[in-house]
Parts: structure tokens; sequence; C-alpha cells
């Protein structure tokens, strides 16, 4: 069993193939947490906590003169607020006597198999076979505020998954000022801190740093997960690297505002919690309501990053992204936005389509300005009825054109913003975001929908399946393209205010799961001005998100070595662009552009017609290519073979098949250097055992070739591909 409970030393023990995680109920009720690290079975790991009267540092009353006990200084499951814990709290509250004291004691626990859900919120999902989970309820006596602590074990993988479900038992109403996800409370260790910061265009680069005595905040308050921080975090050790050491990642389900604290304290002592952010957010409880956090997945590898983040790609694809598309090979394609951006009628279209099919691309997407009065991004959202000025005869003859070519029509949508200038704002002022009295702040001149209202929803619901009924529509763009601010709901009352953000986000996912239960062909691929809500939220609705509006290759490296270390390969929306590129500037081959495209889902973003004959060739070759790695790709095992903020010279990554019978190193030479020393790639995931040949030439063992790697060719240029195709003899 992943789950035991000792009755008599009121120990919980989860466990998973490699990891154990332990909590005890301690003689005042209250849930410490033991341990969280290498299998060590269902020993009690309690013999670790150590403490003495620590000055400053008070005592729960019942402990009367145990002056070594203190909440302030133990290792919690679910920290307290305003009873001596002066740490990050878990929960904070407005009581109905207007205090903030919130005291947690264990009540009861309840053992079951399967996954627990949480309603109307994404989360991992699994049947009997795949998890376990514990419920544990805690109680604040005073008020009455139960919280029922939830964790799904899944032992294959070494995921423990976690949620709070709060209930206001009393009989007057509670104010909820803050629910976090989890906490995890470390007593030993000198921890680093590993985040994915950023902006538009450079989402999720990787930064390292020392926990410091004191605070830290990974946030986002943009009402999105963000362009600018992702709701991922790591804590390793100094030494950890992608095969050796210590690490703990955490992840949130979720795509609003959240917030990733961490703090060391007086004793050296390392605390994470997890959750949606404070600010802005309150949420009432009247008697009897209930309110659920978002999910947290934990995962704990004594192996580096490398298993850390297989644990996670595994267990995302098989258990959090849903629809045919989650193993069924993903159609490639050509988008026609940085083609002709909001210019083009049927013909230019259809003229795209076809230089595209000729080269063996599957899918156009039809990107903005197909809509309501759309020549620019200044006027027409919200409006989604078809520019037939523009299309003639509306979405049909140009999707039925593109299906006669034998590929597949897709279409954008950017549903949860509005211009001013539309029929719907001019109809529905009170359905955008803005503060009564205020003129909002506008970016990209467009304001937000309240996606908290049911009948904003339900519009949406209408005019979107009125377009994706109207022709035949395979593939769902769906962008979000500005962030949140002037946060007002007209619907809700002055002191719900606090609720419009998560409101929303509740909003939006109610909308999306009745979208991709009507259409369970359609791929949808999430998108926020690229990467500004590549989370787990989006993920259960989209099976790929566009990893980031920044197109060029040698950028994308980056990205997409940061998106890597939680997010499978799966989800990454990757394509191939003109040159110079759209964002850089930059000149890179056709080749490179291919070979980083397709660590990921892949697909063209330039007009092919312009190309010349002999880079139509090469394209068809690099659709080939894609097709014959697919499996590998997407399916396989994927290993970071070098780190692109550190090694400037070249950057590589490597695919591996699940019986290690193939692998596929692709990578770039990003500097060229005069009289250069040979440099070395690592190979890695390979059976010692077994004989492979390398690009069809050199053979050798699995053992050899891991332990020697292979040598980077010697290329003159910067910016210039590597491959090497290895497959067993």
């Amino acid at each position: 069993m992943a789950i035991l409970f000792d009755e008599k030393k009121k120990l919980f023990t989860l466990s998973t193939r490699n990891t154990t995680y332990q909590m005890k109920v301690d003689m005042f009720g209250v849930l410490n947490h033991i341990y969280y690290g290498e299998k060590v079975g269902q020993e009690d790991m309690s013999y670790l906590l150590d403490y003495r009267d620590s000055g400053f540092s008070g005592n729960l009353y019942e402990a009367e003169n145990q002056r070594e006990y203190s909440l302030d200084t133990r290792p919690q499951e679910y920290s307290t607020n305003g009873v001596g814990d002066y740490r990050i709290n878990s929960v904070s509250v407005i009581n109905p006597d207007g205090t903030d004291a919130v005291d947690m004691r264990y009540v009861s626990y309840e053992i079951v198999k399967g996954k627990y859900s949480i309603p109307g919120m994404p989360a991992l999902y699994g049947d009997e076979k795949d998890a376990e989970t514990l419920a544990i309820t805690v109680k604040d006596a005073v008020t009455g505020l139960e919280a029922v602590l939830f964790y799904s074990v899944w032992e294959e993988r070494d995921i423990i998954t976690r949620c709070v479900k709060f209930k206001n038992s009393s009989n007057e109403t509670i104010v909820l000022k803050k629910a976090a996800s989890m906490n995890l409370d470390l007593m030993r260790g000198d921890w680093q801190l590993v985040h994915f910061h950023g902006r538009h265009c450079m989402e999720r680069q990787m930064e390292r740093v020392p926990v410091i005595n004191g605070r830290m905040s990974i946030e986002s308050v943009r009402g999105a997960s963000s362009h600018h921080h992702n709701p991922f975090t790591i804590l390793c050790a100094g030494e950890t690297t992608e095969e050796f050491g210590p690490c703990y990642g955490t992840a949130l389900v979720y795509s609003g505002n959240f917030a990733v604290e961490v703090e060391k304290d007086q004793m050296g002592q390392t605390r994470l919690t997890a959750g949606i952010s404070t600010e802005r957010f309150s949420w009432e409880l009247k008697t009897g309501e209930e309110f659920y956090t978002p999910e947290a997945v934990m995962t704990f590898s004594s192996e580096g990053f490398g298993k850390m983040s297989s644990n996670f790609h595994h267990t995302f694809r098989e258990h959090l992204c849903r629809g045919k598309y989650v193993h069924e090979r993903r159609p490639v394609l050509i988008n026609n936005w940085e083609a002709t951006y909001f210019t083009f009628d049927n013909e230019k279209i259809i003229s795209i389509a076809e230089g595209a099919a000729k080269l063996g691309v599957e899918m156009l997407v039809l990107d903005d300005g197909w809509f309501g009065k759309r020549d620019d991004d200044l006027s027409g959202l919200g409006d989604w009825i078809v520019n037939t000025e523009k299309l003639k005869g509306g979405l049909k003859p140009i999707a039925d054109g593109i299906n006669a070519l034998g590929m597949k029509f897709g279409l954008w949508f950017e549903p949860e913003c509005i211009s001013e200038d539309s029929d719907l704002y001019r109809a529905h002022p009170d359905w955008a975001i803005q503060i009564p009295g205020r003129k909002p702040s506008r970016s990209r001149y467009q304001l937000i929908l309240d996606m908290s209202r049911e009948d904003v929803r339900e519009y949406l619901f209408k005019k979107m399946t009125q377009v994706l009924d109207s022709a035949n529509i395979e593939y769902v763009k769906w962008d979000m393209n500005r962030h949140i601010s002037d946060v007002y709901s007209a619907k809700l009352p002055k002191e719900r205010q606090g609720e419009v953000c998560h409101r929303y986000m509740l909003g939006l996912y109610e909308l999306l799961e009745k979208l991709v239960t009507r259409y369970p062909d359609i791929l949808w691929e999430g998108c926020s001005g690229g990467g500004g809500r590549f989370d787990l939220g989006m993920l259960y609705y989209s099976p790929q998100i566009w990893c980031s509006d920044d197109t060029d290759a040698v950028e994308r490296v980056k990205i997409q070595y940061g998106t890597s270390f939680a997010y499978p390969i799966s989800t990454v929306g990757s394509h191939v662009s003109a040159v110079p590129n759209h964002q850089t500037g930059r000149n890179t081959l056709l080749e490179t552009r291919g070979n980083v495209a397709m660590a990921g889902s892949f697909g063209y973003e330039l007009d092919l017609n312009l190309l010349s004959d002999e880079e139509k060739e090469e394209v068809k070759e690099q659709i080939k290519k894609f097709k014959k790695y697919y499996t590998l790709t997407h399916e396989g095992e994927y290993y970071r073979l070098t780190n692109p903020f550190e090694n400037h010279l070249y950057a590589a990554w490597e695919f591996v098949a699940p019986d290690q019978s193939e692998a596929l190193i692709h990578g770039v030479q990003t500097m060229a250097q005069p009289n250069s020393p040979s440099q070395n790639i690592p190979v890695k995931g390979l059976d010692p055992e077994k004989m492979y040949e390398v690009n069809g030439s050199l053979v050798r063992s699995g053992r050899a070739l891991m332990a020697g790697g292979l040598n980077l060719p010697r290329q003159e240029g910067d910016y210039l591909p590597v491959e090497f195709y290895i497959k067993e003899v």
C-alpha cells in the first residue's frame, strides 16, 4: 500500500517507488511534518525532532512548562497563523470577531483508492490502479473552520499531489485571506531555489539562488500565471546537477495569480508554501460553504534534475493532458500570422495553403483578423462574427478549399478580451473589467471581459460554437494578449471584490471544459502572447501551448530549456519562422530552425511560397524527419545535455526511445571559436549492453557512448545545426 497509518504512533507514511513522506500527530493534536526524501520504508523518522527552549518563540498553552515545544520552530504539515508561529503561514482569515488566528488540530483521516478531484478546477486524474488518496481533517476548535488536507500518491512516478478543502462549520461568516495549496517544512539542508522568470518573448529563464535567512517570493499578480514568473519551482542542494543530488519540484495546477513563498527560519529550517497569491484575494465562507484550493504537484529526486523532470513529464502526459491528441500525432501546421498579419483575403490564404500542401504541411491555421471590424489590433475583439467582406462566404469556403488540398483547417480566438471599438462593448460596457469612475488601463489597446460572469460565458460559448459549427474547424488557438488590472466586477458586492480574480479563473475553466467536451476532436492550443500562461492548469484543456512569441531559434533554445524542467516536450508549441527573425532580426539556417522546432509540436510561421526551390526541398525533408521521429520526441525520455545559460559555445538535448532502441541528439553550435579545442557532447539513457550506430557509421556500445560522449562536429560559423541519430544494431 502507498499510504499507511500507524494508529499507535499516530504516524502517516506515504510511500512511492523511491521516496517516503511522513507526518505525525503529536500529543497536542498538531500535525507535524516529519520527513520527505529518499525511501526509508515505515521507519518512524520523528527521532529527528530535536528542539530546545528558544527565546521569543512561545509555547502552546497546553504544553504548560515544556518550553522546548513551540509552533515557531517545529515543522508543521499545514502552518497556522496568529497563534505562535511567526513564519510563513498557510492560511489566514478574518474571523467573526475580527481576529486572524487559525489553530488547526487533527480530527480524523480517511484512505481511499483512486484520485480525488477538485470541483470546477483542473487536476491530475487517475483510477484505483494509478493512485491512492489520504484525506486528513483538521479543525480550529474555536471558530469551527475545518480543513481537509488531500494527498494523492502516484507510487510508480514518485509523485504526490495535494490540495485543501476548507469548510465553515460555524454559525457565522469567515473570510479566507490566504489558502495555500501546500506547505513543506524541511528540518535539514542548505537549499537553493530554482525558479523561471522572464518577460514577453523571453519566458522561463532559469535562475538558481541560495535560500536566504528570511522570506523569498515567486509570484504573479497579473491575473495570469504570466511570462514573468512560472508556477513551478525547485528546492535543491548546492551540489545538485542533472544526474546527481537531491531536489524537490513543486508545480501548481493553476493559471491565475499565484505565490510560491520560501523562508529559512532561525533554526536553519526551510519552509515552502504554494498557492493562490494573497494580493487581491479574499473569499467569503458562509455557514456550511466550502472552498477548494488549486492542486499542487510535488516530486522528490535524489538523482538530480533529470529524474525530477522525468517524473513530471510522464505524469503530466498520462494524467493531466486529455483528449485524442495526448498520443495521436499532431498535424504539421502553418500559421499565417507572420506571413500576412491582418492583411489577407480568401485568395491569399488559399495560396499559402496550396504552397504549404505541396511541401507536406497538414494544417493551415488562420490567425487574428478574420472577425468583426479587425484590420488592426485597435478594434473588433468580442465580435466573434466572420468578416465576410474580407472572407467572402465566411469560413466554410476557406475550410473546404483547404480540406480539398488534403489539409486540416484551424482558427485563432481571443475570447477573454474586448475592444472598446466593438459592438459587444457598446452593448455591454459593464462586461469589461474596469473600476467605476476610473479610466481603465489599456494593454494592446484592449480590455478584459469579466469571465466570472455567467452571462459573459454564455455569450462566448454561443458565439464560439456558432463559428466552430459553421465550417470544418479541427484546431483552435486560444490566445490572451494582456493581463488583468483595474480589478472590479459589476456583478459582485463591494465586500466580495477580492474574489474576482479567482472567480475569473473558475469561469474560464468552466467555459473551456464546456468547449473541449463539445468538441473532443479539436486540437486545442493554449496561448497568452506566447508563453504567458504556460502552466498545468491550461494543459488540462489544451495538450499543447504556444511556447513563446519569440520564434528565433537561438533564443528558443533557452526558453525551451527552462520549459523542459517541468513540462513535457509534447506540450511545447514550436515553429520554424522567417529570417531575418521578426523578433530579433537574427539570421539562422533553415536546418537550425527546424532542429530547434522539433523539440515540440512542429510547424511553420511564414509564407512558404517565398522560399527558394532549394529551401522548399529542405522543408519537405524536415517534415518527413519530424514524422519519422515523432514518437521518439513526443513519447521518449528527454535529456538536457547542456545548460545554455552556462555553455555559450553550443547547446544540445536528447530524446531516447522507451525501449532504448534509438536516440536523437539535436543541438546548435551557438558560437564559433578560432583554433577551437574539441568539444564533447554527453550521451545519456542508452542500454550499456546494446550496440548502436551513430549517423549510420560509427558503431559503439551504449556503455562506450555514455562514457565517452560524442565529438561536436567541427563547423565554421555561428548558429549551426548539430544532429546525431543513434540506432541499435
